[in-house]
Order: C-alpha cells, then sequence, then structure tokens
C-alpha cells in the first residue's frame, strides 16, 4: 500500500484510508467479530489510517474501533488514528472550548489511547466560522499541547469554509482538512482549492469516493441530500458500468486515489471484503491503471450534472 506525506505533519498515511463509521452500525449491523476482522485485515494489508468520530453511531464507532485496535494488539506508532469533535449525535452540534476539551477525554477513552493523531473540529458549517476562529481552534491548539491530539483539522461539506478559516487563523494553526464529497468522478470541485492548501501547509484527506452511495450499484440512501437530477445521472453511469461488466465503486474509487496531492481517500468498511475489495482496486491501480475507456463514457454521462452539490449548514453571515 502506498503511503503519503500528509501536508507538513511528517505523518505518512495509507492511500486508501479505513473510515470507521459503519463501525458504529450506521449503515446496519456489523458484528463484533465482523469489525475486528475487517480492521486486521486492513492492517495486515497495508492500511494504516483510521478515522471516526463520537457522531457516527452516537460513540458506537469510536468504542468499536478501539476494540478493534487493541484485538489487533498493533504498535502505536504503526497507526495514524484521527477523530473528531463539536458534532454528537444526541446533542447536535456544540464548538464551545470547553465542550471541545471534554470531547477528546470521552474519545480517547473510548478508543482506549492516549493521543490521537488528529482532532478534528467536525462539520465546521453548522456554527459561526467566527466561532470556530476565534474559540474553537484556540482550544484544540491548547489540547495539542497538552499532547492529546498531535494534529488538529477541520471538516465540512462547503468548500467555501477553508479559506474563511484559514484565512483568519495563525499560520500552521490548521495541519489537516478534510473534504467529502467534492472529489470524485462526478465533482472535483475539490482541484481548484489544493493550490492554495498547500501554500497554507495544509495536508488534505479526502472522504466519500463514491459520494455517499451516488457511485454505487445500489445507489444512495433514501435520505440522500443530492438533488434529482444527479441521483438519476449517478444511476444511469452504474448501469451502464454494469451493462459492460465492470463496477462504478471500484472506477470511482480509483479515480480518487489518482491525484497524489490527495493524502488519503477515506471510505466506509465494515468487513474483510470490502477492506480488500478497495485495496485490491488501488493495487490495480498502481500496476495497470485506471480503465480509460469506460472512465470517458461514464464521465461523459456525468457532464450534464459535474460539480453539481447540495446545501449543508446554516447561512453564514
Amino acid at each position: 500500500m502506498e503511503l503519503r506525506e500528509l501536508g507538513g505533519t511528517g505523518l505518512r498515511v495509507s492511500a486508501v484510508g479505513f473510515g470507521a463509521s459503519p463501525l458504529g452500525h450506521v449503515f446496519g449491523d456489523v458484528p463484533r467479530d465482523a469489525a475486528r476482522a475487517a480492521v486486521r485485515r486492513a492492517l495486515d494489508l497495508g492500511v494504516n489510517f483510521f478515522d471516526t468520530s463520537p457522531y457516527y453511531g452516537g460513540t458506537v464507532s469510536e468504542s468499536v474501533l478501539g476494540d478493534c485496535l487493541r484485538h489487533a494488539a498493533v504498535p502505536r506508532d504503526q497507526i495514524v488514528v484521527a477523530t473528531k469533535c463539536g458534532r454528537y449525535k444526541d446533542e447536535g452540534f456544540d464548538f464551545s472550548a470547553a465542550r471541545v476539551a471534554r470531547s477528546v477525554d470521552e474519545s480517547l477513552a473510548r478508543l482506549g489511547l492516549d493521543y490521537v493523531d488528529i482532532l478534528h473540529a467536525h462539520d465546521i458549517e453548522f456554527t459561526s466560522l467566527d466561532q470556530i476562529v476565534n474559540e474553537t481552534i484556540p482550544a484544540l491548539r491548547k489540547i495539542k499541547e497538552s499532547g492529546k491530539a498531535r494534529f488538529i483539522g477541520i471538516t465540512g461539506l462547503p468548500l467555501s469554509i477553508y479559506p474563511y478559516v484559514l484565512d483568519r487563523v495563525p499560520p500552521g494553526s490548521v495541519d489537516v482538512i478534510l473534504s467529502y464529497c467534492h472529489y470524485g468522478i462526478n465533482d472535483t470541485s475539490l482541484v481548484d482549492l489544493l493550490p492554495y492548501l498547500k501554500s497554507k501547509g495544509v495536508g488534505v484527506i479526502t472522504a466519500s469516493p463514491l459520494a455517499m452511495g451516488l457511485l454505487t450499484d445500489n445507489g444512495p440512501p433514501d435520505w440522500h441530500p443530492a438533488p434529482e437530477e444527479l441521483k438519476s445521472a449517478c444511476r444511469a453511469a452504474a448501469e451502464h458500468c454494469s451493462k459492460k461488466g465492470k463496477s462504478i465503486t471500484k472506477l470511482a474509487m480509483q479515480y480518487s486515489l489518482m491525484n497524489n496531492e490527495i493524502s488519503t481517500v477515506l471510505v466506509g468498511m465494515n468487513s474483510s471484503k470490502q477492506v480488500e475489495e478497495n485495496v485490491a482496486a488501488a493495487m490495480e491501480l498502481s500496476t495497470s491503471g485506471i480503465d480509460e475507456e469506460l472512465l470517458h463514457e461514464v464521465e461523459a454521462i456525468l457532464e450534464p450534472v459535474k460539480n453539481v452539490t447540495w446545501s449543508s449548514g446554516i447561512q453564514q453571515a
């Protein structure tokens, strides 16, 4: 598995990252032995980056991931673990300094760790970005100074949140960003922001290469916020791949892995089989490349909805 530098952190993360939200049963029940087997298989295949949040499954994802990592008995310095703060299943959003400080302690207890490698403020578009700048980031920096988190990041859907915050905090305050649904076959709008992020020395993590289920044979869940025109086009693209005996999921995964300026692509996994399929897609990409003909055909189908997205968060003043 290819390891890539994560911004200026000095961390080297696997190109495929293990998204642990499914371990919180957010997409259906995952038996504990299946969860342990998935994490073990990921480690065996060279995946070293694991991402979770107290929001996923109402803290269940963190607890299960912690159990899986303990069960795997992997040396702490061989894994990179990220979690988040500010968004909670029952409480909603709370980015106050006091809650952030309490949150990291709760997360460490659930994960069974002395520190996390990355602590993100989770989906910051749901609060005033000025609160993130003036209260949350300073609180995260204190946590970093305490050693409970090695690096700090911010996450969210609207790309505008990143320059807003990064232009208003002291240089080096934010180490990484986690963007989702903006680097895939249907939406590459993150590309425009990459030179700016590089100039700030900020590492880039992307998630949801399958656009939260849009680029799958089964299609998105009922609650998916995408407009109908986007869902329809993605459905047509998936059917086109299927008719050719190909997998749109594999194509989408490989597409997201092609850009080396993105350090790791997070994909949710809940079984050894999913781990093996995602790693196989990455390995095939590095040896024989992507199916260019199929990619061009899918891009043509999705062209009318290119970079179509949906709103997320509160209206910022």
